[in-house]
């Protein structure tokens, strides 16, 4: 990772306005403390690491990574996106260190690919997103940067299929459909999520690079490992799987079927039960603004922007992001719709 990632995080922050970040104090405290708690106790068994023999090391690394690759993170359960952002790189960059002593840990590769989508969605993405009305060039070069994470993470969560699957990653862009048919069902609670992430990554890669040819010959691949994992667990995470398939599209994906994508829609606002502001946002960008329905676009950012964002402590901080797009939106409607 760009070794001024901190830093130029930190400049961002400071430069975003305020009014679009939602912050409770208490929540930011909260994740402060957990995130200082968390530190200290790295930095101990660090310390341990390097006065340590081979055996002891190797163990000291993967019990730490046990402990970063467990449940939700604190990031995600904050809703604080300054205090996430300037965080990231850090935790990021501590998880790749660890990784160069374990690099078979399938925890810490999951948590790798999970951490580079976030980030790069989050602050580098909607950046270069909102910059593109302005300043083309810089647009460019962040898209640029946040195709560079999305694949990072991809290499990651491609890593830790291997490890169960070898192989599976060449055949991956040789066969994608053979491939994933490969992942066995009583496999399906480790290699969803690790399905999704891989999906995740490589698709929202695509989406950053829509006149690069060879990515956009890895569509058949995203499409494969979403089904796969859609026919292993379609209700995996609330929804999700079905929410990305909408998340694809408004991305703007080529060729999408607007009925398989409301089909989609539909199936994961039942499983979600209407608690992810995110979904809302997917659809009114993949369905509203290409049908040019203002009215139903509104209805949709409303939506989201009413979702209670502590109603679902592990998705605080998803339903943030989402609210910070829902408004970013709506601020741009008269450019949005003729």
């Amino acid at each position: 990772m760009d070794p001024k990632l901190t830093t130029k995080a930190h400049d961002r922050a400071q430069s975003l306005p305020s009014k679009d970040f939602p912050t409770v104090k208490s929540n930011a405290a909260r994740g402060q403390h957990c995130l200082h708690r968390t530190y200290v106790f790295v930095a101990m068994m660090i310390a341990i690491v390097l006065a340590a023999g081979c055996s002891i090391k190797r163990f000291t690394v993967n019990t730490v990574g046990d402990l970063l690759a467990s449940g939700d993170s604190v990031y995600e359960r904050d809703d604080d996106l300054i205090l996430v952002g300037d965080a990231l790189p850090f935790s990021l960059k501590l998880v790749e260190s660890l990784l160069s002593q374990s690099p078979r840990h399938d925890g810490l590769l999951l948590t790798a690919s999970r951490g580079f989508v976030l980030y790069s969605y989050a602050y580098v993405h909607f950046e270069a997103d909102q910059l593109a009305p302005d300043d083309l060039d810089a647009a460019l070069e962040l898209r640029r940067r946040a195709r560079r994470l999305y694949l990072r993470a991809l290499d990651y969560a491609l890593r830790a299929l291997e490890l169960r699957y070898p192989g599976f990653a060449v055949r991956l862009s040789e066969d994608p459909q053979q491939v994933v048919h490969e992942v066995l069902s009583e496999d399906a609670a480790r290699v969803v999520p690790v399905l999704y992430w891989s999906a995740a990554a490589l698709g929202l890669a695509i989406s950053v690079s829509r006149h690069d040819a060879a990515l956009l010959a890895r569509l058949p691949e995203v499409d494969a490992m979403l089904g796969r994992a859609l026919e292993l667990d379609e209700g995996w995470d609330a929804g999700t799987l079905h929410e990305f398939q909408v998340t694809l599209a408004a991305a703007g994906r080529i060729h999408a079927d607007k009925n398989v994508i409301r089909r989609h829609y539909q199936r994961a606002l039942q499983l979600s039960q209407g608690r992810r502001a995110s979904l809302y946002v997917a659809y009114a960008e993949a369905a509203s603004i290409p049908n040019q329905n203002r009215e139903e676009f509104l209805v949709l950012l409303d939506k989201a922007l009413r979702v209670d964002i502590d109603e679902q402590p592990q998705n605080r901080l998803i339903n943030a992001l989402a609210q910070r797009r829902a408004k970013w939106l709506k601020g741009r409607i008269d450019e949005l719709f003729l």
